[in-house]
C-alpha cells in the first residue's frame, strides 16, 4: 500500500512540475469493461499505428486512419490557430516535412480513453517525437541533427461504417530541446 501512495504522490508530482491539468475523468479515463475492451484497443492501435506509419513514410496508410476532416491544433509547436483542415492537407504537410531525409520516431503511452457517447470518444495520451537530419550537423545549420519533443497528445475518435477513426488531434508540447533547424526544414 505504501508503494502504490508513493507511485499516485510521484505522478502528481510529476504532473505538476510539467504543468498538466489533472482531472479525474482524464487522468483515468472510462473505465475498461468487457462492453468497451475491444473499441479501447482499436484506438491504442490506431493511434500507434499513425506513429508508425509517419516514422514509416507510408502516407496512404496513415490517411486511412482519418476521418476525411480532421480538427487540429498543434500550436504550441508552429504557433497559428486550431483549425479544421482535410485530413489530405495534414497528410499533405507531415509528407512534405518528413522526407525520406528526415528521419523520425515517435512513440506514445499512458493511453487514457474517455468515452462520450457510444460513437464518440477522447484518448489523452503521452507522445514523445524526435527528428533527425544529417543538414542539421552543420555548422551553418546549427551543428546539431536532431531535435526532440516531449507532450500530451489529444485524439478524438468517432465510429464510422469503416470503424473507429480519427477526427480531431491535438498536441501540447510540454519540453523541447535539439536544433530548432532540424525540426523548422522540410526534408530533400
Amino acid at each position: 500500500m505504501t508503494r502504490i501512495l508513493k507511485t499516485k504522490f510521484a505522478s502528481v508530482v510529476v504532473a505538476s512540475a510539467i504543468g498538466m491539468q489533472l482531472d479525474g475523468e482524464t487522468a483515468a479515463g472510462t473505465p475498461i469493461t468487457m462492453d468497451n475492451l475491444v473499441a479501447n484497443a482499436d484506438m491504442i492501435r490506431i493511434s500507434d499505428s499513425i506513429d508508425a506509419a509517419v516514422d514509416a513514410k507510408d502516407w496512404a496508410l496513415t490517411r486511412s486512419f482519418f476521418t476525411d476532416e480532421i480538427h487540429v491544433d498543434f500550436t504550441s509547436l508552429v504557433g497559428g490557430e486550431p483549425a479544421t483542415i482535410p485530413a489530405d492537407a495534414l497528410i499533405a504537410g507531415w509528407s512534405t516535412n518528413l522526407t525520406a531525409e528526415k528521419r523520425s520516431f515517435h512513440l506514445r503511452g499512458n493511453h487514457r480513453i474517455t468515452f462520450e457517447g457510444e460513437n464518440t470518444a477522447t484518448m489523452v495520451s503521452h507522445g514523445y517525437a524526435w527528428n533527425h537530419m544529417e543538414r542539421g550537423a552543420l555548422s551553418e545549420n546549427g551543428g546539431e541533427a536532431l531535435w526532440e519533443v516531449w507532450g500530451e497528445y489529444t485524439h478524438g475518435f468517432v465510429k464510422t461504417q469503416d470503424g473507429w477513426r480519427v477526427n480531431k488531434m491535438s498536441f501540447f508540447a510540454t519540453a523541447e530541446r535539439g536544433n530548432p533547424f532540424v525540426r523548422n526544414t522540410p526534408g530533400r
